[in-house]
């Protein structure tokens, strides 16, 4: 058995050829068995339409796309057979139970009998709602959807999980028990693709991340291997009273000789330089010219957020 499970190159998505939005272009990586790779970008990046063609649910205009040495197009049964699907958008039934919802998808999947109701319990187990398994689904809270989401993902076993943005506006204690619960299934051999366009959940989860920006993979790699492509910057993140116009702040930023580039983050300044200690006195002194009231500066470590500023000139969340 090969060690890839999933084999991408050349991939193209192109909507309505030959005129239409490139939405995936022209993207190469593949995925090791038992490793958490994550898709990380802004909306609109291209990391849905990546994931849906590795799932099967969209057919690619161009190039590979080999999961578990099937084709995507040719061999989409044999695909589906080793794969689960957590969408974006939660795929549950309101009106009836958790349980139900359960019993349906497992049902979809070709689960019956003691097998089937093994299944439900055990991946209840998994999201933690074993308790609310009689409750409908319009009762639970929007932490609580996803998790049964996710539960649907795993009923039938899969070798490989995807997971499109799975915390996307819930609360943090949902999140975190998310988070925990992807560590777990990957600690017991569940490959994970993993879809997001939050930095820290990239950092934390990951074996590796591929970029992806514009439909473009623009970086791939571990998270010490990405960084070390800014390991010759340092990032200084400025905290300032919030009257100033930012545009202003960051064009005039970027002015200052020792500043490669510059952008807004959260209401923060954060300045690519070449060194931060020799960078701050032209920084303060810039400070002061530009009438800023400054409360705070900070010298960062680089990360996947000082990674995404080198390679495109803005933030993670523009």
């Amino acid at each position: 058995m090969s060690s890839l499970i999933v084999e991408v190159k050349n991939l193209v998505k192109q909507y309505a050829p030959p005129d239409g939005i490139t939405a995936v272009n022209d993207i190469s990586f593949n995925i090791q068995r038992g490793e958490i790779f994550s898709l990380l970008g802004p909306n609109g990046a291209g990391k849905t339409t990546t994931i849906s063609m590795m799932s099967c649910l969209l057919k690619p205009t161009g190039g590979t796309l080999l999961v578990n040495g099937h084709s995507v197009t040719d061999e989409a049964k044999k695909v589906k057979q080793v794969i689960g699907v957590v969408p974006q958008e939660i795929a549950l039934y309101p009106a009836i139970s958790a349980q139900e919802n359960l019993a349906f998808w497992g049902k979809m999947y070709g689960l019956r009998g003691t097998k089937l109701q093994e299944r439900i319990q055990a991946v209840l187990k998994i999201a933690g709602l074993t308790d609310r398994a009689k409750d409908k689904v319009e009762t639970f809270s929007g932490g609580m959807k996803r998790r049964i989401n996710i539960a649907v993902g795993l009923l039938h076993e899969p070798q490989l999980l995807f997971m499109d943005e799975p915390t996307v506006g819930i609360d943090p204690q949902s999140r975190r028990r998310i988070l925990d619960t992807v560590k777990e299934l990957n600690a017991q051999g569940l490959t994970v693709v993993y879809t997001t366009h939050y930095m820290e959940e990239a950092e934390e989860l990951s074996d590796r991340i591929g970029i992806i920006d514009h439909g473009k993979l623009i970086g791939l790699g571990t998270q010490d291997a990405l960084t070390e492509m800014v390991g010759k910057y340092d990032i200084i993140a400025i905290e300032y009273d919030g009257l100033a116009d930012a545009e202003t702040l960051v064009e005039s930023l970027t002015a200052v000789s020792t500043v490669h580039q510059a952008v807004i983050e959260n209401g923060k300044l954060l300045a690519e330089v070449n060194e931060a200690a020799s960078s701050l006195p032209s920084i303060l002194t810039w400070a002061e010219k530009a009438e800023l009231r400054l409360k705070g500066i900070e010298i960062k470590e680089p990360n996947l957020e000082a990674v995404f500023l080198h390679l495109t000139g803005r933030a993670l969340r523009d």
